[in-house]
């Protein structure tokens, strides 16, 4: 039976990022594979891109009548509904740190017999992950911290507009540039994880922009927070993914203090739903269209941006790079009980296993 990847629209708003490029399709063709691809009004490859190399074009959500060996590839997760899955799914999931409503997402999967492959749990032998978006929310979440801390320097309200995509990283450094040429001093920014695949994109963007950066990681951390040189930064970037619990990095009461120089907050890793979540002082992600949450007001106020798909913010050079990385496993689709297919779907069945002995609820 002839391998067949189903590319699905991304049910997110604003959302352009994909997990399929047209040049990886056509080479998917090459091979023999059927490939379909949803229509989409915001992806930054559009279906005529697909089409023309070949992919049959279909409505957005036909997913769900693809027969039931189809290979369901998206990058965002599904919204809650109450349909069971039935089809092998690739997205990111994000369930398998107990987040909100995980084991109901998961018993999807149980009542239909379909797999979650999740993308963040492609793994090589070595257990390092074999493709991250990490660098480009890293660099992205570094702008919009710097370009909301030059907002505050002027009393504009609201601290950030809703964001829009930039068409390359050269259009949003222009905009940077000549923001930080309106304020007064150069700002401090910690970042967090500044080794990491995230912290090297926000690292590398700060000092593109020319700002003062403190770059931290485990050496710097390991003593466990919270930590007064977070506060004492007036920018702080936190771009730690954390698989265990940890002292957090701030609290309300660290936040709370009269000489606090801090006035923004970037989470990166953006994980409030989770129970290893390092900044636990809010509840619900932020949004392009409402980036910034203000948890504290006052003469110094504090802002929080916390985005859960940031490298939408520059989609068409995230997707390509993002592709580039996953390309050599996504074509070895045919073989899903080997290598990094075979170890994701172990993981897949020890948190269903784990989900299906959960109380039965609604979903969230």
């Amino acid at each position: 039976m002839s391998t067949h990847v189903w590319l699905r629209a991304e049910q997110k708003t604003g959302e352009k990022r994909i997990a399929l490029t047209p040049a990886l399709a056509e080479q998917m063709l090459t091979k023999g594979w059927k490939v379909t691809v949803e229509r989409s009004t915001q992806a930054c490859y559009t279906p005529e891109q697909f089409a023309a190399v070949g992919c049959q074009i279909v409505a957005a959500g036909e997913w769900q009548n693809a027969p039931a060996e189809t290979i369901v590839l998206g990058l965002k997760e599904l919204n809650d509904e109450c349909f069971p899955l039935k089809h092998r799914h690739i997205h990111f999931a994000h369930v398998y740190k107990n987040q909100r409503g995980w084991d109901v997402y998961l018993r999807r999967f149980s009542a239909g017999g379909g797999t979650l492959y999740d993308l963040e749990y492609l793994v090589d032998e070595q257990q390092r992950r074999i493709a991250a978006f990490g660098y480009w929310a890293g660099y992205a979440g570094a702008a919009l911290a710097l370009l909301a801390w030059c907002a505050q320097q002027t009393d504009r309200l609201p601290v950030l507009l809703p964001v829009s995509d930039y068409p390359d990283r050269a259009v949003l450094l222009e905009e940077l540039r000549a923001a930080l040429k309106q304020t007064p001093k150069t700002p401090a920014v910690l970042v967090m994880g500044a080794l990491g695949r995230s912290g090297q994109g926000a690292v590398e963007l700060l000092r593109e922009a020319g700002a003062k950066v403190i770059a931290w990681d485990i050496q710097q951390s390991q003593s466990g927070g919270p930590f007064k040189e977070i506060t004492d930064a007036d920018v702080f970037v936190n771009c730690v993914f954390v698989q265990k619990a940890i002292p957090p990095f701030v609290t309300d009461t660290s936040l709370a203090i009269a000489d606090r120089q801090l006035s923004i907050i970037c989470d990166v890793s953006c994980d409030p739903y989770g129970e290893y979540n390092p900044v636990p002082v809010y509840q619900e992600v932020t949004s392009f269209a409402k980036p910034v949450l203000r948890l504290i007001e006052g003469a110094r106020p504090l802002d929080l941006i916390a985005i859960d798909h940031l490298p939408s913010m520059l989609p068409k050079e995230s997707t390509d790079d993002y592709v580039s990385q996953l390309a050599p496993y996504l074509l070895t689709l045919d073989k899903l009980s080997d290598g990094v297919w075979q170890r994701a779907e172990t993981v897949f069945n020890g948190k269903l296993e784990q989900a299906v002995e959960q109380p039965d609820t609604h979903l969230k």
